[in-house]
């Protein structure tokens, strides 16, 4: 790889990308899928660094590199062929994402995506920035938490996500068993409060320091994974958890778009963890804002200004259609789509297994109760 260093885009910082410049994006899922259409749309060409073969993202994009995140001839030919690159997932290797900022723009940066990969970096940051966040300790051995106020959650310090790697604990008793069953890694043991209700922020950080976020949304999730969100979320509570998400984003001197989850206890906002990329709540900005999530994405990568993230719509509310609804075959589209405020995203993924997200249905209304109403019976009916 340094043979060829010569032929990198060395990282500048104060440039604009302008199209038809080539985007990296490393990981190859729906985000990464949503990106590359932002993108061509733009004008760049795209490549994305992927090993599934059938990826959503590597379906669309201009180039599939077929390769492990941390294979050095596909890195090498990523900084080689890109102006610039960015991430869809926050667990690509951190020696890939390290090698990739010394050899090309990459955004955000790799010190951003390690810190909130591993809940304890998180946990520690958070606090550093007197973010409010839920009581916790770290778990690293079998020796039992006697002393924590259960019930709480344990969860590993990486790789977590929709509700893998968590085990709930009620106990010091349960703790041995449980730390055991996740592998006996770094953990973060976490006290469970009672929810009023979960809330996220989509925020967007230019190269410049530009800070525009999206509507608050409100999220409802069934057995960890995200089921259902609707925006806006109004008044105190919005402005405040606004204001911590571009407290987060400054301090981590983030660019990009990040999906900051925070929980209401008692009327007061905890925050739960942050997603270095575009976040599934986000989703309805596709339908329902001037900007989606993606083109902010492509904006904040290539040093652009950031646009205009206002809602379109009085209300909008978005429902996952997860492999469950696969299991009696083919679920009924025509339904989905004969509602004009209704618009229906497919992924395109081969398989529709358990808990896997397919696609997701997007509703607009004039009310958040009649966009969620129209959003879940749209769903019930077709699948």
């Amino acid at each position: 790889m340094q043979r060829a260093r010569a032929r990198f885009h060395l990282p500048v910082t104060d440039q604009r990308i302008e199209g038809p410049a080539t985007l990296g994006v490393v990981g190859g899922g729906q985000l990464g899928r949503y990106f590359v259409l932002a993108a061509r749309a733009m004008g760049y060409r795209t490549m994305v660094l992927e090993p599934d073969l059938h990826s959503p993202a590597g379906a669309v994009a201009d180039r599939h590199l077929c390769a492990a995140y941390d294979d050095a001839t596909a890195l090498a030919q990523m900084a080689q062929a890109c102006d610039a690159v960015t991430v869809e997932f926050e667990n690509p290797p951190a020696e890939a994402l390290e090698w990739l900022a010394q050899h090309v723009i990459l955004r955000p940066r790799a010190e951003a995506v390690a810190t909130v990969r591993n809940r304890c970096a998180e946990k520690r940051f958070l606090s550093e920035a007197g973010v409010p966040i839920a009581p916790y300790i770290v778990v690293d051995s079998d020796s039992p938490a006697t002393d924590f106020v259960y019930p709480a959650l344990l969860k590993t310090a990486e790789f977590g996500y929709d509700g893998k790697g968590q085990r709930r604990v009620d106990s010091a008793d349960e703790l041995r068993a449980a730390w055991q069953e996740l592998g006996a890694v770094e953990c973060v043991l976490e006290r469970i409060l009672p929810l009023d209700y979960e809330l996220s922020v989509v925020i967007a950080r230019g190269s410049n320091g530009q800070i525009q976020p999206f509507a608050v949304t409100e999220n409802h999730h069934v057995s960890g994974i995200l089921d259902l969100s609707v925006a806006p979320v109004e008044g105190q509570i919005a402005e405040e958890a606004t204001r911590i998400a571009a407290t987060i984003v400054e301090r981590l001197d983030y660019v990009g778009v990040a999906g900051v989850e925070m929980f209401v206890v008692d009327g007061a906002l905890i925050v739960n963890e942050i997603a270095p990329r575009p976040h599934n709540s986000g989703h309805w900005t596709l339908d329902g804002a001037q900007t989606s999530q993606f083109e902010q994405q492509v904006r904040a990568l290539c040093g652009l200004d950031l646009a205009d993230a206002a809602m379109t719509a009085p209300a909008v509310a978005m429902v996952n259609l997860l492999g469950d609804r696969w299991v009696n075959g083919e679920p009924d589209w025509e339904v989905m789509t004969s509602d004009a405020r209704a618009r229906l995203h497919l992924y395109g993924k081969r398989e529709a297994r358990s808990g896997r997200k397919m696609g997701h249905l997007t509703v607009t209304a004039t009310t958040r109760n009649e966009a969620i109403s129209l959003a879940v019976d749209l769903r019930e009916r077709a699948c």
